[in-house]
C-alpha cells in the first residue's frame, strides 16, 4: 500500500476546532503535496508522515504552531481622521509589511482599533480528519503543482 511521502500529492477531510470542540472549519476534501512545501501546517505534515489511504488523524496543535501566539503589539488605535471616510467593522487594510493585514475591530470616541493578528492567534486547534486519496507525483508533476500555487 501506499503510505505518504515526500512528493505525494495527498487527498483528506479536514476538521478544525477548538479544544473544547467548538467547529471553526471543516472541509470534505483538502488537497495539498507533501513534503515541506508549506501548504499545511508542519505539525500536522509531520503527524501525516509515513500514513496510508484510509487512516484517520486527530493532532492538537498549540497556537505557536498553528496561527502563532496572540500579539497585542499587533492591535493599535488610529484616529478615525487618519482613515478612509467609508470604514465599517471588518474593514481589512494592508499593512507597509505586505504580509500584514490589519482589520477594523470597532469604532469608539473618534477611535478605530486595528488588529493584525489572525482570528485564530492564540488558540489550540484540534485537527482531525481522514486521508481519502494518494498520488505519486513525478518530480514534472510537483513542479506544476508548485507553479500553479505560485500564480495565486
Amino acid at each position: 500500500m501506499k503510505k505518504i511521502t515526500k512528493n505525494t500529492l495527498v487527498t483528506l477531510s479536514l476538521k478544525i476546532e477548538t479544544e473544547k470542540g467548538d467547529l471553526l472549519d471543516e472541509s470534505e476534501k483538502l488537497m495539498y503535496l507533501h513534503g515541506g512545501y508549506k501548504q499545511i501546517f508542519q505539525k500536522l505534515e509531520d503527524a501525516l508522515e509515513s500514513k496510508q489511504a484510509q487512516d484517520t488523524f486527530n493532532i492538537l496543535l498549540q497556537p505557536v504552531d498553528a496561527f502563532g501566539e496572540y500579539d497585542t503589539s499587533l492591535v493599535v488605535k488610529e484616529p478615525l481622521s487618519d482613515l478612509p471616510e467609508d470604514i465599517e467593522i471588518g474593514t481589512e487594510f494592508d499593512g507597509e509589511d505586505e504580509n500584514t493585514i490589519w482589520v477594523l475591530e470597532s469604532i469608539e470616541d473618534g477611535y478605530a482599533t486595528l488588529n493584525a493578528n489572525h482570528e485564530l492567534a492564540g488558540i489550540p486547534l484540534r485537527l482531525s480528519g481522514e486521508i481519502l486519496e494518494l498520488q505519486e507525483l513525478s518530480d514534472e508533476a510537483v513542479k506544476e503543482v508548485l507553479n500553479m500555487e505560485d500564480e495565486h
